[in-house]
C-alpha cells in the first residue's frame, strides 16, 4: 500500500519481545549498548546546528519526534535533557512498555501507538529521529515524504540504519543474529538495508541536504561503539531541511 508505512511481520516481531526493552541484559542488550553513543551525537549535533549556548537542559524547549521509539530508550534521556519529546511506535506493546517506564520515573513524553503519516502535518518539530528504523518499514520513499511534513524549515533530521554490504550481511546478520545470538534470528533482512548514496538521494528530493555522515563502529575488546570513518556496517546521516 502506497499510503501505509507499516510492515505487520516487523512489528510483530518486536511486540514479542517487547517486555524486555528495559533490561540491559535481555534482547535489547545490543540497543543499550549502543545508546551512549547515539544519545551524545544527537545532543552534540543539534547544541551545534541550533547554536545552543552550554546549560544544564541543553535541549530545552526543543520539540522532538522520535519515530520507531520502541520501550523509550532514547526518548527518556533526551527528556532529561530538556528536550519536548513526541514518541511514536506501531506496536501498541511497545508504547503500553514505553508508558509505564517513563511514568515510573516521573517523565513527561507523549507517547503515541502510530505511524508518521498518520501524525497531523500541521505538527512541526525542530528535530526527528529515525533511528534503526528505517531497515524495518514499509515503503521507504513515503515513509521519509511523511516525515518531510512533520518537520520545520532548517528543522534537523537524524536516520541511523546498517548499509547494503556484503560487509553488513557478514557482521550485522550471521554474526549478530546467528554467532554472537545478540539478537534474535531474523530481527534484519539485508534486503532492507540502504546504502548511504540511495538514502541522500531519497531525501533530496524531500528537500533535505545532508550535513554530515558518519560510520559507527564496535569494538569488541573494549566492548563499545564508539562513531568512526567507516560506514560500511552502521551509519548515522545529519540532514537539513531546506
Amino acid at each position: 500500500m502506497k499510503n501505509n508505512t507499516i510492515n505487520k511481520e516487523e512489528i510483530e516481531k518486536f511486540s514479542k519481545i517487547a517486555e524486555e526493552w528495559w533490561d540491559p541484559e535481555g534482547k535489547f542488550k545490543p540497543l543499550h549498548k549502543f545508546n551512549p553513543i547515539r544519545i551524545s551525537y544527537i545532543k552534540d549535533n543539534i547544541i551545534q546546528t541550533l547554536e545552543i549556548e552550554n546549560k544544564r537542559k541543553p535541549l530545552e524547549n526543543i520539540r522532538i519526534l522520535d519515530i520507531g521509539c520502541g520501550g523509550g530508550l532514547l526518548s527518556e534521556p533526551l527528556t532529561r535533557l530538556g528536550a519536548e519529546v513526541t514518541a511514536i511506535d506501531a506496536s501498541s506493546k511497545n508504547i503500553e512498555i514505553a508508558k509505564l517506564h517513563a511514568k515510573k520515573n516521573n517523565l513527561k513524553i507523549n507517547y503515541k501507538c502510530t505511524s508518521p503519516e498518520k501524525l497531523d502535518s500541521n505538527l512541526k518539530f525542530d528535530v526527528i529521529l529515525n533511528m534503526e528504523i528505517i531497515e524495518h518499514v514499509e515503503n521507504v520513499d513515503f515513509f521519509l515524504g511523511s516525515c518531510e511534513k512533520l518537520l520545520k524549515k532548517n528543522g534537523i533530521m537524524f536516520v541511523a540504519t546498517l548499509n547494503k554490504t556484503l560487509k553488513s550481511y557478514l557482521f550485522a546478520i550471521i554474526g549478530a543474529e546467528y554467532i554472537l545470538r545478540w539478537l534474535p534470528i531474523g530481527t534484519h533482512d539485508w534486503e532492507k538495508f540502504v546504502r548511504p548514496e540511495d538514502l541522500i538521494k531519497n531525501l533530496e528530493k524531500y528537500n533535505f541536504r545532508l550535513d554530515a555522515l558518519n560510520g559507527m563502529k564496535f569494538n569488541l575488546i573494549k566492548d563499545q561503539w564508539s562513531i568512526s570513518k567507516d560506514k560500511s556496517i552502521n551509519y548515522i546521516g545529519k540532514f537539513i531541511k531546506n
